[in-house]
C-alpha cells in the first residue's frame, strides 16, 4: 500500500512559559520555553485519520489559553469539513487533545481503555491529576461510547494500514502515541509522551506526569518504533515549524517527508 501524507496544524501557542514547566529538574529553570500547540491530520487518498482535536475558544477562555485558530478552521485548507472526518485517534484525554471532540459530530473515537478508566475514576479525586481534564470534554467521550462512536484499544494495535497506536502512559494512563508509514519511513506522533524534542533526546520528563518510570520508559519506546530519531515527533515543541515545511497555508506543516535539517541532539 502507499505511504500516509502527515500534517500537522498548528492552532495555539502559550509563550508565557518558563523551562520549569517543560523539564523536571532543570538547571535553567527560569528561562522561558514557549509551546505551540497542534492537531494533526492522516490522508491516504480519500482516506483521512485526524490525530486529536485540539480545543475550542470557550475553552481558552476558561483557561486564558487562547486559541488562534479554531481547530475546524485549521483543517480547511487540506480541503476537509469537521462533518466529513469519521476517525479520530485520541492520543488522551487532556483538554488541549480532546477538547474539540464536540467539533467532530461524525467521528468514531479510538483511545486507550486505559485513558477512559482514569479519567473517570479515583486518580481524578485528586486536583493536580484531574487539573489538564475538563469535565465537559470526558463527557463527551463517554456519550460517544454510549451511541457506539468508541473503539477501545489495549496497548499496540492497528488502525488502518500503515497506522498503528501504541500505549506509553506517563504524561497520562492512556496516553498513546501514533506510528505511521511515510515515505521516509516510520514516523511516530508522539503527542505528549514527548512535549519536545529535548524531553526524549535528553531523557528529561515533563513535569505533568501520573508515572515516572512509564514516561522515562516511553522515550525509548518512541525511538523503537520510529525508522529514524528524526522521525520522532514532539507535540508541542515550536521547532517543529521550523524543522519542517508550511504547506497550504501558514499553519500547515507537512511532516512526511521528515525534517528538512538536523533534530536537536
Amino acid at each position: 500500500m502507499s505511504a500516509w501524507e502527515v500534517y500537522a496544524l498548528r492552532y495555539a501557542e502559550r509563550a508565557a512559559r518558563s523551562r520549569a514547566d517543560s523539564f523536571i529538574f532543570d538547571d535553567n529553570h527560569a528561562a522561558p520555553s514557549p509551546m505551540d500547540y497542534f492537531l494533526w491530520v492522516l490522508r491516504r487518498g480519500e482516506e483521512v485519520i485526524l490525530v486529536d482535536t485540539g480545543y475550542d475558544e470557550g475553552e481558552g477562555r476558561r483557561r486564558d489559553r487562547p486559541i488562534l485558530l479554531d481547530p475546524r478552521e485549521a483543517l480547511k485548507p487540506l480541503g476537509l469539513a469537521a462533518e466529513d472526518v469519521t476517525r479520530v485517534i485520541v492520543t488522551h484525554l487532556h483538554y488541549d487533545h480532546a477538547g474539540g471532540l464536540h467539533l467532530f459530530p461524525n467521528a468514531k473515537l479510538h483511545m486507550q481503555a486505559a485513558e477512559m478508566a482514569y479519567a473517570t475514576g479515583p486518580c481524578m479525586c485528586h486536583g493536580t491529576l484531574r487539573m489538564p481534564f475538563t469535565g465537559d470534554h470526558v463527557c463527551e467521550a463517554v456519550k460517544r461510547l454510549f451511541s457506539g462512536q468508541v473503539v477501545f484499544h489495549d496497548g499496540d494495535a492497528e488502525i488502518a494500514e500503515g497506522v498503528t497506536v501504541h500505549r506509553i502512559g506517563g504524561h497520562s494512563r492512556g496516553l498513546q502515541c501514533v506510528r505511521v508509514r511515510t515515505g521516509a519511513g516510520w514516523m511516530v506522533l508522539a503527542s505528549d509522551a514527548s512535549h519536545y524534542y529535548e524531553n526524549f533526546l535528553r531523557r528529561k520528563p515533563f513535569p505533568i506526569v501520573v508515572d515516572l518510570q512509564d514516561m522515562l520508559d516511553g522515550f525509548g519506546r518512541l525511538e523503537a518504533l520510529a525508522s529514524e530519531r528524526r522521525l520522532i515527533v514532539p507535540g508541542h515543541d515550536p521547532l517543529v515549524t521550523r524543522l519542517f515545511p508550511s504547506t497550504l497555508a501558514p499553519h500547515v506543516f507537512r511532516l512526511d517527508g521528515g525534517p528538512r535539517g538536523a533534530i536537536p541532539d
